[in-house]
Parts: C-alpha cells; sequence; structure tokens
C-alpha cells in the first residue's frame, strides 16, 4: 500500500459529533443480499423459538423458567433448585468459554447472527421503520422537513407500533420469570389485582422502547463489554467481517470506477470508493478502516459490496470473512494450540456438567445444629437439636417422610409431625431431637448418618456432627 490510513477515527466514536459533542443519528440503507437473507432467515427461527418456548411444558415443567424472587428455575424442563447453583455456575462456564472460543476463530459472529440486540434491533425494529417511513434517503430526508402532516402522521405511527411490539416482547420476557401459567392468571384477573407487576411490565416496555427507538446502535458501541474484548481476543487468525486492502488498496489506492479503465496500469485498487458499505453499516463505520469495536460483524457491508463489484465486473469478495493473515500472506485459518487449549478447557467443563447431572439427586437433604445450641446431657442420653430440610427435586410426591439414625442406636423426636409429605418440586423444613447413649460416642464431635425415609423405602443418606461431652473409656 502506498498511502497510510488515518488513524484519527479512533479517537472518537463515529456516532458523537466530535466538534458539537451531539448525537450522529445513523440511518443505515437496507441491507440486500445472500448474506442478510441468511440473516434473516436465522432470525426467524429464533424469534420463533423465543415465542413458543415459554409454552412448552416437560412432565408439567415450563421448559425454561428463571424465577429469581421465588426461586424456582427450570432448565430444558428439569427443575433446578438453589442448591444446584454449582451446576448453574458451571453451565455460565461453558457459555463463556465457547463464547471466546467462538471469538477467537471467527471473531464477532454472535453479535452479528446471535445477539438479541441485534436480531431486535435489525429484523423487528429497523424492518418496522423501513416499512413506515421507507429507505435512508426518504428517513434522511423526513428527519429534515418541517412537522407537517406526513411527518407527525409517520412518526407517531412507528412510535405507537414500537411501544406495542416492546410489550410484547416484555411480556414474553415475564413469561420466563414468573412463568406462563401465571402471567395469562394475572391477564385473567385484571390489573387491579396485580398492580405491582402491572407496574413492572410497563417500567420495562418502557426501557426496551427507549434501547430500540433511540439509544439503538449505542447499546453495542458504549454499554456492551463484548466488542472491547476483541483487543485481547482477536489475532491475525481470527476470521472476521475485514476488507481486503491489499486488493482493494493496490498501488496507488481507490479510485472512482470508469469504464474501460485499466487499474493494473493505473495502480488502483479495485475499492471504486462508492462507500456503500457506509451507507449499509448499522453502527455508521467504514469498514476498510479496519477491526473496530463498533463493528457487530453483520456482514452487511459485505452484501452491498459484492452488489458494487457485480456491478462493475470486479470479482467479488472485496469484503468477506477473512483473516488478516490471509490478506497480507494468503495464509489460510489454522486451528492453533491456543484454539485447541479452549476445546481442551471445554470439554472438561463440559463432562463434569454431564456428569453432574447424571448423578444429581432427586432428593436433597440438609441438617444442621441449630446455630448457638450446646449439646445437653439427660442422664445417660446426649441431645443435640437440629434444622432439616428436605428438597423434593422429582416431578412425584414424597409421602410418609421420617428420619432413622444409621450409624449408632438412637432416639429421634420430632418439633411437630413425626412423618410428612412432600410435593413434587417443593420441600419441607422443620426441627428435631437426636438422643445417643454416652457410651455410643467414640469422640467430642462424633460423625453420624442418618437415612431419609419415605415410607420403608431409603431415599437418602446424610451425615452430621453430634458433639458431646470428651469421656474417658
Amino acid at each position: 500500500m502506498s498511502k497510510q490510513i488515518d488513524q484519527s477515527f479512533r479517537d472518537t466514536i463515529g456516532t458523537i459529533d466530535s466538534q458539537s459533542a451531539k448525537r450522529n443519528v445513523i440511518h443505515p440503507k437496507k441491507p440486500k443480499g445472500k448474506f442478510y437473507n441468511y440473516r434473516t432467515w436465522l432470525s426467524w427461527v429464533l424469534l420463533a423459538i423465543f415465542v413458543i418456548l415459554p409454552f412448552i411444558k416437560v412432565n408439567g415443567n415450563q421448559f425454561l423458567l428463571f424465577n429469581v424472587v421465588e426461586r424456582q428455575f427450570n432448565i430444558f424442563g428439569f427443575p433446578f433448585f438453589p442448591q444446584d447453583f454449582h451446576i448453574f455456575a458451571i453451565a455460565i462456564g461453558i457459555s463463556v468459554v465457547s463464547i471466546i472460543l467462538f471469538t477467537v476463530i471467527f471473531g464477532r459472529i454472535f453479535c452479528g447472527w446471535l445477539c438479541p440486540q441485534t436480531i431486535f434491533m435489525e429484523m423487528v425494529f429497523r424492518k418496522i421503520e423501513y416499512a413506515i417511513e421507507g429507505d435512508r434517503t426518504r428517513q434522511i430526508k423526513l428527519e429534515k422537513q418541517d412537522w407537517n402532516a406526513e411527518k407527525i402522521t409517520k412518526k407517531l405511527l412507528k412510535w405507537l407500533v414500537f411501544a406495542l411490539v416492546s410489550f410484547i416482547i416484555t411480556n414474553l420476557m415475564l413469561s420466563y420469570v414468573i412463568g406462563t401459567d401465571t402471567l395469562i392468571q394475572y391477564v385473567k384477573d385484571g390489573i387491579g389485582m396485580h398492580l405491582k407487576p402491572f407496574v413492572i411490565l410497563l417500567l420495562f416496555t418502557a426501557i426496551f422502547y427507549f434501547i430500540f427507538a433511540w439509544f439503538r446502535e449505542q447499546v453495542c458501541i458504549i454499554v456492551c463489554p463484548y466488542g472491547r474484548l476483541q483487543g485481547v481476543l482477536l489475532d491475525n487468525n481470527s476470521i472476521n467481517v475485514s476488507y481486503d486492502f491489499v486488493r482493494g488498496e493496490g498501488k496507488e489506492g481507490r479510485g472512482k470506477f470508469r469504464k474501460n479503465d485499466d487499474r493494473t496500469t493505473t495502480g488502483l485498487g479495485d475499492c471504486v470508493d462508492c462507500k456503500q458499505c457506509i451507507a449499509v453499516c448499522p453502527t455508521g463505520i467504514d469498514i476498510r478502516n479496519g477491526t473496530q469495536l463498533e463493528c457487530i460483524n453483520c456482514t452487511a457491508c459485505i452484501d452491498a459490496c459484492d452488489a458494487m463489484m457485480e456491478k462493475v465486473g470486479f470479482e467479488k469478495g472485496l469484503i468477506g470473512y477473512k483473516t488478516e493473515n490471509d490478506i497480507e500472506k494468503g495464509e489460510k485459518f489454522k486451528f492453533g494450540k491456543r484454539h485447541w487449549f479452549y476445546v481442551f478447557v471445554l470439554a472438561i467443563l463440559s463432562s463434569l456438567l454431564v456428569g453432574l447431572l447424571i448423578f444429581r439427586g432427586s432428593v436433597e437433604t440438609i441438617i444442621l445444629r441449630l446455630p448457638g445450641q450446646m449439646y445437653t446431657t439427660e442422664g445417660e442420653q446426649v441431645k443435640n437439636v437440629y434444622t432439616y430440610k428436605v428438597i423434593n427435586k422429582s416431578q412425584v410426591a414424597l409421602n410418609d417422610i421420617s428420619f432413622e439414625v444409621l450409624s449408632h442406636t438412637s432416639t429421634i423426636k420430632y418439633i411437630g409431625a413425626e412423618h410428612f409429605d412432600i410435593k413434587k418440586q417443593e420441600q419441607a423444613e422443620g426441627t428435631l431431637f437426636i438422643f445417643i447413649n454416652k457410651n455410643e460416642l467414640n469422640s467430642r464431635k462424633e460423625k453420624i448418618k442418618l437415612g431419609v425415609y419415605s415410607g420403608d423405602k431409603l431415599i437418602e443418606e446424610v451425615s452430621t456432627n453430634f458433639p458431646g461431652p470428651m469421656l474417658i473409656k
């Protein structure tokens, strides 16, 4: 390349005017092309899954439920409890490592193809905007014209549709938190009986409306930390949406297209400086400047550039999925040590998760000594008081639950009923006393084993400490 690219663009954000510090409103041209069609089809599938999943039930359980307030979680129809947090943490770890691995190999492909912000913005709200206000040129013209009947009508219609879609999205999001059955019951009961949830619903509707009607690409540029991770995760071997500067700049830089112009003689690159890649960019960047944190790899610039190359008779692919090594040296992507390391970590975490899920019991019992209470003696017996919690993770009720000390001769006395039932996916708590003869104890902090029974069936074993006096035998 004969000229150096001006790097001053990296000192400012493209959506902020560096002189006036005012917002540069982005009006991207409507994309067209192969990649945009692929993204549209994928987005419809993902949106359909988002809408349908809350209504799918497995054994009476909602397929996905994240009720933080009541600590009820269903993942793929299986109930999880706060005691299963370690499983959830490992699943989050797997997600993080997967995203890192994908980013190291494919750049920000997640942002352009799978991110909910991009899907809602580009495939829902942007399409509504195109339908009501028209493409880029008409939108810019509408912004500049006075508030006449046409502008007022179009703006009000767009804002109302945006508000309605935001309300629908918020309801769907709420169904993942409180459950579809509860949400439907709230609707049947009316606003008056559930005013607080309705106010929360309106609050989040306003947040969604603010994001997609005004804040928009600023979420990706300012709020989301993922773009800033690119500097750490990407290298010259990462496949990214990239401009082939070697081919595009040539020896003498870019140049406007002229019919019958021999660029091999003039030394000009294949970039005809049409700026279509900038016009379609939803974050307003120039992809020709290289990798930037604002780029979400949406491929709109690829489609725009390919269309222009086809018009002028040049080879497609001036902008495409490429690595820096491929552009500069002609070296294709290689799976290196760094990639294998992430694969190894991912395999370890996945194996651990699978093992925990396989050996995860349907019942979990927690027995703890009552805090602040010392042991007491009654004749030849030592007494300790315990609290218990029995969690039924299964899909059936557990009946006639009781405890028995398996390791020592003992007596158990309950505060309340000696036998109790637990409905499916619920828990029971209580307090009990355990009496053990002194001659059964061998230390001041004896380890004892208890069995949890459902009728005559042993369903779980649990251990706890049993303090007692120092005995000389």
